[in-house]
């Protein structure tokens, strides 16, 4: 086995790691102001440019917003979408938040209908894998999400056909057994009535209209491998920051 280095983790997420857990434990509740990208840099010593990223890694995490005001700690709806778990365990090797948990709560061979052909541009009635989660953190569920992909991908990877968390995911699971790896997506938000199954996780009456999050994910050769439909949990929001510069 070949030797390994043991590195300290880059300055800008020991920084984001220490206010996450000054957040967690309560030392900087809800609404409560951080240091400016200014403070930051001069309290830890480090440029700017990385004081600024710690700050973007905690709005990326979902523990604080940013406004013309400042920086303040915002985890009351946070929320995590399938593009989030993506990045989120490329960059550190795991794809849930601190406290989220994951049920796999049906994984299994089955027909493509017509809404879910389309995306994965296959035939309808073409063999698919339909797997479907249920997350949840410390207030409740975050979302119900279910995934249809390829049904050849169960051949050299019959995990997906299990209700056991992937370690990896099915990102990193199709990518090591495939090749295939993502790297392009779409997202589609929209209100969609819940059906009686998804419902009955939420909580709420049959055909409610919930707010939902539909990924699409195209693999370097430009195939489809992936198309999610995520069902928000009530009181859920989702939000997006850019970069203007």
């Amino acid at each position: 086995m070949s030797p390994t280095l043991d590195r300290p983790a880059p300055a800008y997420l020991q920084i984001a790691a220490h206010f996450r857990e000054l957040i967690k434990k309560g030392e900087l509740a809800e609404g409560a102001k951080l240091p400016s990208v200014a403070e930051v840099a001069q309290g830890w010593q480090v440029a700017s440019a990385t004081a600024a990223k710690a700050l973007t890694q905690l709005r990326t995490e979902g523990y604080v917003r940013s406004t013309n005001q400042g920086t303040f700690v915002s985890i009351a709806h946070k929320q995590t979408t399938g593009p989030d778990r993506l990045q989120m365990l490329r960059a550190t090797g795991n794809g849930y938040r601190s406290g989220e948990s994951v049920e796999v709560v049906s994984s299994e061979l089955t027909s493509a209908a017509s809404d879910i052909a389309e995306p994965l541009g296959i035939p309808e009635g073409s063999s698919v894998v339909r797997r479907r989660r249920i997350y949840r953190d410390d207030l409740g569920i975050v979302t119900v999400s279910t995934s249809w992909l390829p049904g050849e991908f169960a051949k050299s990877a019959p995990e997906l056909l299990s209700t056991d968390p992937l370690p990896k995911m099915t990102f990193g699971l199709v990518e090591d057994r495939t090749g295939r790896r993502a790297v392009i997506r779409r997202d589609m938000v929209a209100l969609r009535p819940a059906p009686a199954d998804i419902a009955e996780s939420l909580g709420v009456e049959v055909d409610s209209e919930c707010l939902t999050m539909a990924n699409l994910y195209w693999d370097q050769n430009g195939d489809p491998t992936e198309y999610a439909i995520d069902f928000l949990g009530p009181g859920r929001e989702l939000s997006a920051e850019y970069s203007l510069d």
